[in-house]
C-alpha cells in the first residue's frame, strides 16, 4: 500500500442532477477511500478525498467522465486538508455549499 494523501476535487460541467455525487461516493468506497462529496451552489461538485496515492489516482481518472448522464468539462485537483474529513471512516455525501 502506498503513501496516504488528501486531495480536494472540483468537478465542472453537467454534474448535478445526473447521479454524479452518488456515483462518486460508490466509486470512492469501492477504492477504499475516505472523505465526502457535495454539490456547490455554482453548479459544480466538490469532493475531499483521502487515501493511498494509487486509489486517488484511479478516482481522479474516473472523475474525468463520471456516470453516463454526466458531462465533465474539467476537474481541478488541489492538495486537501485531511482534518476537514473528520474522524469517520468511509465516504459520504454532505450538504450543498
Amino acid at each position: 500500500m502506498g503513501q496516504t494523501i488528501c486531495r480536494n476535487l472540483r468537478i465542472h460541467g453537467r454534474v448535478q442532477g445526473v447521479g454524479y455525487r452518488w456515483s462518486l461516493c460508490a466509486e470512492a468506497e469501492r477504492l477504499g477511500l475516505s472523505g465526502w462529496v457535495r454539490n456547490r451552489s455554482d453548479g459544480s461538485v466538490e469532493a475531499l478525498v483521502s487515501g493511498p496515492v494509487e486509489a486517488l489516482d484511479a478516482l481522479l481518472l474516473w472523475a474525468q467522465h463520471g456516470p453516463s448522464m454526466a458531462r465533465v468539462d474539467r476537474v481541478l485537483c488541489n492538495e486537501g486538508n485531511a482534518a476537514q474529513i473528520g474522524a469517520t471512516n468511509g465516504f459520504r455525501q454532505i450538504a450543498t455549499r
